[in-house]
């Protein structure tokens, strides 16, 4: 059975505890930025911070919102960039825990080919090419640690577990966040396995929050599938 992370944006504090615990437990270089008028740093992910929490001011029935979106990662259930790779030795699911691993053979991959099949414009290259992203802290996770963003989260905004008992609690909060927010809604539940609660249109706090349907990934991915069948898994063999 594979794991899912539930973030619960609405009670997100953009502390970025997340951020910088991603940042640590991976060993990734702090980033050089400047005030570009946000308190968001850096100003996207890229190969070397895999976890972003992304902030924008919005005026919502005549309210200032701030709204928040630590962003990262989706490990999809049907993986466009793993479907897209056609080779497990540089792109594969753990069985174990159902995350999306990228290793050094993504090097020998079309980097701008996986970065575009993914629907959350997640994967980023490094110079030479090779390609990262979050790995929801696989290692972690298989000595029974969670991921050290849901570990070091002082809200709550953030659990980890089984799919289906994250999806179960995923559901029961969004009953109650409706109570406040009518517009509520969990983020394509049924094909990530890191879930987004939002209390507002998606689109407010990322172009890319939900699957965009502008780039190739997800439905190419999807439609490949039920195409090929059996004869598409034999192909990466």
């Amino acid at each position: 059975m594979s794991k899912s992370i539930f973030i619960d944006t609405s009670i997100c504090s953009a502390c970025r505890a997340c951020q910088v615990a991603c940042k640590q437990w991976h060993d990734l270089p702090a980033e050089k930025t400047v005030n570009r008028g946000t308190f968001q740093n850096p100003e996207d992910l890229s190969f070397s911070t895999y976890k972003l929490v992304r902030m924008n001011e919005e005026m919502i029935n005549g309210r200032l919102e701030w709204l928040f979106f630590p962003d990262q990662c989706r490990h999809c259930v049907d993986a466009p960039c793993l479907e897209t790779a056609f080779d497990e030795t540089a792109i594969y699911r753990d069985p174990a825990t159902g995350a999306i691993l990228y290793t050094k053979n993504s090097i020998k991959l079309d980097a701008e080919e996986i970065i575009g099949s993914c629907p959350y414009n997640i994967p980023r290259k490094a110079g030479d090419g090779t390609l990262a992203k979050c790995d929801m802290c696989n290692d972690r996770v298989h000595n029974g640690l969670k991921p050290a963003c849901v570990t070091a989260c002082p809200t709550g905004a953030m659990m980890f577990g089984e799919r289906e008992e994250i999806l179960e609690f995923a559901q029961k909060r969004l009953g109650k966040v409706k109570q406040k927010f009518p517009k509520a809604m969990l983020l394509n539940p049924d094909e990530v396995n890191v879930i987004y609660l939002v209390a507002f249109a998606p689109n407010l706090y990322s172009d890319y929050a939900v699957a965009s349907a502008n780039r190739g990934g997800l439905s190419r991915s999807v439609a490949l599938r039920k195409m090929m069948g059996p004869f598409a898994r034999m192909m990466r063999v």
